[in-house]
């Protein structure tokens, strides 16, 4: 058989038999990503009812796909459909999140509040991971729920999993617990905020050094005015930076423990998806994304990531899931707990 060189050669010689292929991926993705897009447009129609603003989208989706899949079963149709939401529209969507931040933002939270906010994440991943092995959940399902405390609540348990390989079981619980326990943090940090003794700046930056989600993060830290919302939304986004080397870490650490004797063989697998990100941000930082097209990113990335969960919903079993008992849930309660603690402390300690 004669190869081509590539694509665009391929196309010119053979257009017919490029414009099949591309039908024929069409005709197979095209019931999963429909089923998945409905799935996330319920669960934005739903966010917008009385008494669901509180529960995000991506959380919703996630939910819905599941009720299919455990209800009325996935349609073998719809498989690689989904697959294809979870996996590629994940990792784009991952990417566009870098639009939202620039390096500017992450100075102007300032070395010490930069500093507070490196260490608690950082300390979170470890100490929740060695929690896990202490009460017994499996390694894998402790470290998604890891870095879903510490870094950014179900983006990161997903652009974990990139490395860590988890099952669709474990993407699922991880999420329902950094889902639930950041919706705790974000109505308890308000109601405790007057017995604290900080101030606008500091409770900014506790709310986006200790709460999961971004949305949940604003939330919270503008119950105490703009300033306070406006500088937690900052030192959140500060901390999504942080998925990059985590991502990277993460690929590291199981790329030494492949093979006999847990020795390192072959590459260091490298998730682009994550360098895409950071050039999204230095794009971003040079001023070449005009606000318009960073607010069009911005929807674009919700979207994304909303399919992309209703796709995991889609394939989430939760018979599996329940086989999985409640360590894990206490788990993301204990972690929870202690990023908040900590990171308190540290601003106290440092920052006040």
């Amino acid at each position: 058989m004669v190869h081509t060189p590539g694509f665009l050669e391929a196309a010119a010689r053979h257009p017919r038999a490029i414009a099949g292929q591309v039908l024929e991926a069409g005709a197979a993705l095209g019931p999963g990503l429909l089923l998945a897009g409905g799935l996330a447009g319920a669960a934005q129609l739903a966010h917008g009812l009385p008494g669901m603003a509180l529960i995000s989208p991506p959380a919703m989706a996630i939910g819905l796909g599941m009720l299919v899949q455990n209800v009325a079963g996935t349609p073998a149709a719809a498989a690689p459909g989904a697959r294809f939401a979870l996996k590629r529209l994940l990792r784009l969507a991952v990417v566009l999140l870098g639009a939202q931040l620039t390096f500017a933002e992450v100075a102007s939270v300032g070395p010490a509040g930069f500093a507070v906010i490196a260490a608690t994440l950082a300390a979170t991943f470890f100490a929740t991971r060695r929690l896990g092995r202490l009460i017994g959940v499996e390694a894998r399902l402790a470290e998604l729920i890891a870095a879903g405390t510490a870094v950014c609540g179900a983006s990161a348990v997903m652009a974990a999993n990139t490395v860590t390989r988890g099952t669709d079981e474990d993407v699922a619980y991880a999420i329902a617990c950094v889902t639930v326990f950041g919706t705790a943090s974000m109505l308890l940090m308000p109601a405790v905020l007057p017995y604290t003794g900080l101030d606008a700046h500091a409770y900014g930056l506790w709310t986006g050094a200790a709460i999961h989600e971004v949305a949940q993060v604003v939330a919270a830290a503008s119950q105490d005015g703009p300033v306070a919302g406006q500088f937690g939304t900052v030192a959140k986004l500060s901390r999504v930076l942080l998925l990059a080397p985590l991502v990277l870490g993460l690929g590291a650490v199981a790329w030494r423990r492949r093979g006999p004797g847990r020795a390192p063989q072959g590459r260091v697998p490298m998730p682009w998806f994550v360098l895409g990100f950071i050039a999204m941000v230095a794009a971003n930082s040079a001023g070449l994304l005009p606000e318009a097209t960073r607010a069009i990113l911005a929807g674009l990335t919700g979207i994304l990531l909303t399919v992309a969960l209703a796709a995991m919903g889609l394939e989430t079993d939760i018979g599996r899931l329940r086989m999985k008992g409640v360590r894990p849930l206490l788990l993301g309660a204990m972690a929870t707990l202690f990023i908040s603690g900590l990171s308190f402390i540290l601003i106290v300690i440092f920052i006040l």
